[in-house]
C-alpha cells in the first residue's frame, strides 16, 4: 500500500507503473467449503475474527459487505501495542500485519464461511509476504486465530485446500494463535468505501467487491457496515 501523501500526480503516475507490472496473482474462484466448521453457540450474539491478507484497506472493504457482519476494522496484529503505528508498521520490522478484525453474527455466519471468502476473494493466500504491488511481511497472509477451535478450523482448512490442489501450489497463509488485534489510525477505516476512484483502490481492490459479488451472491450486501456507523450508533 502506498503512502497516502502522495499528490494526486504521483498517484496517477503510480496507477501507470501497477498496471504495466504483470500480476502472477491467482485469479479470484469460489473455492470449496471447508468441511469443518465451527457451531454457532446457543448464547453468542458475536462473536470476531482477525484475518491479514495484504494492505488492510482492500480486506476490510470486502467483509464490510458481507451478510452477517456487522464490523469490520483495520488495524495490526502480530506484534507488540507500541509499534501498533501505520509508519512503524510499514518498516515491516515490527511482527505486525495490516489486519481486518471482523465482528460477526454467528447465527447468520460461520466462521467457516468467513474463511472460504477470506481464502476465494479477499487475498492471494499463495503469495509469500506479499499481495500486488506490496511486498513485506506485514502484508502476509495470516489467519490470527482467536482460540484454538478457530485455529483448528482454520488448519484443518489449509490442509484440505492444499491437498485438493485447489490452487494449484501450496497456500502461504500462516496461523498465529491469541496475538492482540490493534486499531489502525482513523484515516484507514472505510478507505475503500470513501476512495473507490483512488488508482490503487480501483486497480487493486474494487475488483474485489466485483468478485464478492458474483461468487459469493447469497453473502453479499450492497450497503456495506462501515466503522463511522457504528461508532455514531
Amino acid at each position: 500500500m502506498k503512502s497516502l501523501a502522495l499528490t494526486a500526480g504521483a498517484l496517477a503516475a503510480a496507477a501507470l507503473v501497477w498496471y504495466a507490472v504483470p500480476s502472477f496473482a491467482e485469479p479470484a474462484r469460489r473455492v470449496p467449503a471447508p468441511t469443518a466448521d465451527l457451531a454457532a453457540p446457543a448464547s453468542a450474539k458475536t462473536e470476531t475474527a482477525v484475518f491479514a491478507g495484504g494492505c488492510f484497506w482492500g480486506v476490510q472493504g470486502v467483509f464490510q459487505r458481507v451478510k452477517g457482519v456487522s464490523n469490520a476494522v483495520s488495524g495490526y496484529a502480530g506484534g507488540d501495542a507500541k509499534t501498533a503505528r501505520y509508519d512503524e508498521v510499514g518498516s515491516g520490522r515490527t511482527g505486525h500485519a495490516e489486519s481486518v478484525r471482523i465482528t460477526y453474527d454467528p447465527k447468520q455466519i460461520s466462521y467457516g464461511k468467513l474463511l472460504q471468502i477470506y481464502f476465494s476473494v479477499a487475498h492471494d493466500p499463495t503469495e509469500l509476504n506479499r499481495q500486488g504491488p506490496d511486498t513485506g511481511t506485514q502484508y502476509r497472509s495470516t489467519v490470527f486465530a482467536e482460540n484454538a477451535e478457530q485455529a483448528r478450523i482454520a488448519k484443518e482448512y489449509i490442509a484440505q485446500l492444499n491437498q485438493a490442489k485447489t490452487f494449484g501450489k501450496p497456500l502461504a497463509t500462516t496461523i498465529e494463535v491469541s496475538k492482540p488485534f490493534y486499531a489502525a489510525e482513523d484515516y484507514h477505516q472505510d478507505y475503500l468505501t470513501l476512495n473507490p476512484s483512488q488508482p490503487y483502490i480501483a486497480i487493486n481492490d474494487m475488483p474485489k467487491i466485483d468478485d464478492l459479488k458474483k461468487l459469493f451472491p447469497e453473502s453479499y450486501k450492497a450497503t456495506p457496515s462501515l466503522v463511522r456507523a457504528a461508532k455514531a450508533s
